[in-house]
């Protein structure tokens, strides 16, 4: 049997599935793999089942120059976590779990939008603190959703899910700002990014993380959304300038946001926290069982395809 590290426990379901093709080693903590641990996981496993935040760096390989492990089967449709040149360079192929997590992260979106724009968390806050005095006609009114303009920075499964809710449950005229023109099943009419962020109600960002899209959300980009208007990140913390968002926010110069990542995860600006215009989820994205054993059965066949010499299915 081939070795497999698995970074931080999957759902028992799948575990028991990976068990019975390969000789399973399982980490017994929850948080990232650092840099020595990644490097001691090349020298030692066959094939390596990481997840967010995991450092798979340049560095990482440049410690092992002829690694033993030849593929790592990232849990998660993001991998920047992954130097995928890098690893590639060191014969290691790359591969992740698209399509596992459209739905459940799409739900999020809606979730963070419908949250922020009523100030629900604002509301149970008001509730549990006992200081709700009563119903009465001006309480705590938000942002209507239905009819509203929706901009989704980022066309790929996951922004086109999110399209699709807004627009078919919702009403919602759909902008757009891609590196490309998308076909997508819904009206939707693509813009330059502070064009479609000026005509938006509500801001979405659904991009991939990387160099590329590094703090694509900044100064500028806040400074061109309409004082009324709602941004919710569901795609990577650090697409985001954190503290340009915190800026904006308390400047007024947008309404409000929504959020499910953080720039320094599992950090989060006390800033944010002290905002009640601003929803903070604990990257709640893909937290369903049913989804994260999906995740975990595609990452698991990604490892069984190699380990039988077939080219796995989802290549990065």
């Amino acid at each position: 049997m081939l070795k497999l590290l698995v970074s931080r426990r999957l759902p028992e379901a799948v575990m028991e599935e990976a068990a019975q093709v390969f000789d399973v080693t399982c980490r017994t903590v929850t948080t990232p793999m650092d840099h020595a641990e990644c490097v001691a996981a090349l020298r030692d496993f066959d094939v390596i089942l990481p997840t967010l935040g995991d450092a798979f760096r340049a560095p990482a390989f440049a410690g092992v120059p002829e690694p033993r492990a030849k593929l790592l089967a990232n849990f998660g449709v993001g991998y920047n976590h992954i130097d995928v040149d890098a690893a590639r360079a060191a014969g290691l192929e790359v591969t992740n779990t698209p399509g596992a997590v459209t739905d459940a992260t799409a739900d999020i979106a809606m979730t963070l939008i419908l949250m922020t724009a009523r100030r629900a968390g604002e509301g149970e806050r008001l509730v549990r603190s006992g200081q709700w005095t009563g119903w009465h006609p001006t309480q705590m009114l938000g942002l209507h959703l239905t009819g509203k303009t929706v901009c989704v920075v980022g066309m790929g499964r996951i922004g086109q899910a999110i399209a699709r809710r807004c627009h078919f449950g919702f009403g919602c005229r759909i902008v757009y700002a891609n590196r490309s023109a998308k076909e997508v099943d819904v009206p939707a009419e693509q813009m330059d990014l502070p064009a479609a962020l000026a005509a938006a109600d509500i801001v979405v960002l659904a991009t991939p993380g990387g160099a590329e899209t590094h703090h694509l959300m900044g100064s500028a980009e806040f400074a061109a959304m309409r004082p009324h208007a709602i941004f919710v990140n569901i795609s990577r913390g650090d697409v985001v300038d954190e503290a340009a968002l915190i800026e904006a926010l308390q400047a007024g110069q947008i309404a409000g946001a929504g959020l499910d990542v953080y720039e320094f995860e599992p950090q989060v600006p006390g800033a944010l926290m002290a905002m009640e215009n601003v929803t903070l989820l604990p990257h709640l994205g893909t937290a369903a069982l049913e989804v994260r054993e999906a995740m975990g059965r595609m990452a698991l066949e990604n490892c069984i395809a190699f380990s039988e010499g077939r080219t796995p299915p989802n290549t990065v």
